[in-house]
């Protein structure tokens, strides 16, 4: 057995003549009779009490407990009374990975999660206890995609709880939970007339900003955070080594997306395009922190800025350049007097990307260049994004067909042909 059962009612004392007997202790009839003791593979003696004639029970719990350690799936009790919001809040401080997705996860948890399930100690996690959260979480979150990244955000959680010895099993991963399903967005391009309304609406100073989106597939912080030594005029290359990035409201230069550098083909229609930019709004030297607020200064020199000489502010872009020129083009509507811009999620700027995306396949560019054009990490993610653009085979098949058909000079094609064929 993993330990013994100590008998607090009771002691054993060796009387004068060598003889021993058992004897009431001063605890006698009162408070928890059995204490079950064992050592934990920390080295540390760990127990539990039971109540008078509960000795069997104790025994049981003691060899559950030497089982469990057999196994391998030995829960440390008084860890597992940690609760989840105690652990996911040390998780999430642990979490690798850049700041903005550790402050997502942190706001998540927060919001959605905490308010819940916070104060049940981890231990105690049963699938009927996610089923729950789930089916009340559908009255704050209504959109089924959102849902999804709060429960997998709680699941990474309980599962390096599992991990670390504190739950047995995941129990947002029982078959009887039903997670809220994926969103199937359906990339829908601009056309190439959309594209050129909208650029020609923007002010002038931001006109070119379209441009390194649409014709070389940058984000928005690397559009914004382009600057003169990514751009290879000669060798027709942009290099994407950094983005503007915004972390608790302050601006910082940082990786790309992923941590991904790359490169993309800089189209000579583009560069023309940067280049004229360039003469007429000179770059500037802008210095910010690198991946944090409090990370070392660096300066780069940037192709596009502010009115005021400064980096771009993306969201007053956003809310009064890009919208703007969205309503002008038609995309949105133009807002009643003193009424806010309607949403545009579908129409910010990572539109220019879907269309950068569904120029290169159709002109028949493999998935796996414009997957590393775009600085995906999974050429399968492109593929199911962009999917449905592709050329249809069937489409290929007639082409390909009729070409060789067209090649051949006037002859009889009939059934008889085939079957000689």
């Amino acid at each position: 057995m993993a330990g013994h059962i100590q008998d607090r009612w009771y002691k054993t004392e060796t009387t004068a003549d060598g003889k021993t007997v058992r004897t009431k202790t001063d605890r006698y009839g009162s408070g928890l009779r059995y204490r079950a003791r064992y050592v934990g593979p920390d080295g540390t003696e760990k127990s539990k009490s039971f109540p008078d004639r509960q000795k069997r029970l104790a025994e049981r719990w003691l060899a559950a407990i030497e089982a469990d350690m057999a196994r391998g799936q030995y829960i440390d009790p008084k860890a597992s009374r940690t609760t989840f919001r105690q652990y996911a809040e040390r998780w999430v401080k642990s979490h690798t990975g850049e700041v903005n997705s550790r402050e997502a996860a942190e706001r998540r948890l927060r919001l959605h999660a905490y308010p819940h399930i916070g104060t049940r100690p981890i231990g105690s996690f049963k699938p009927e206890h996610i089923r729950d959260w789930i089916s009340a979480l559908e009255a704050t979150v209504p959109a089924e995609s959102s849902r999804r990244i709060v429960v997998g955000t709680v699941s990474a959680a309980l599962s390096a709880a599992v991990e670390d010895g504190l739950l047995p099993k995941n129990p947002c991963r029982a078959r009887t939970v039903r997670l809220p399903k994926p969103a199937k967005p359906r990339v829908v391009p601009w056309t190439a007339a959309r594209v050129f309304d909208v650029r020609s609406a923007l002010p002038k100073r931001f006109q070119a900003s379209v441009d390194p989106g649409a014709g070389c597939g940058l984000r928005q912080g690397e559009i914004f955070g382009l600057s003169e030594d990514e751009l290879d005029y000669e060798g027709e290359w942009v290099h994407v080594l950094h983005q503007l990035k915004r972390i608790r409201g302050k601006y910082v230069f940082a990786p790309p997306k992923g941590s991904k550098e790359r490169s993309a083909p800089l189209p000579t229609a583009v560069g023309s395009a940067l280049r004229a930019h360039s003469e007429e709004f000179p770059p500037i030297a802008v210095t910010l922190p690198w991946r944090t607020p409090d990370g070392p200064l660096v300066t780069k020199r940037l192709l596009f800025s502010g009115s005021e000489g400064d980096h771009v502010r993306v969201s007053y872009f956003n809310d009064f350049m890009w919208k703007p020129a969205l309503a002008a083009a038609g995309v949105i509507p133009e807002p009643e007097e003193g009424q806010r811009y309607a949403a545009a999620r579908e129409d910010g700027m990572h539109a220019l990307r879907h269309f950068y995306a569904s120029v290169l396949l159709d002109a028949g560019e493999s998935i796996r260049a414009l997957s590393a054009y775009l600085g995906h990490s999974d050429p399968g993610f492109t593929l199911r994004t962009y999917t449905h653009l592709m050329p249809s085979s069937e489409g290929r098949t007639r082409k390909a067909v009729d070409s060789v058909f067209r090649a051949v000079p006037d002859h009889d094609h009939g059934p008889g042909t085939a079957q000689a064929a």
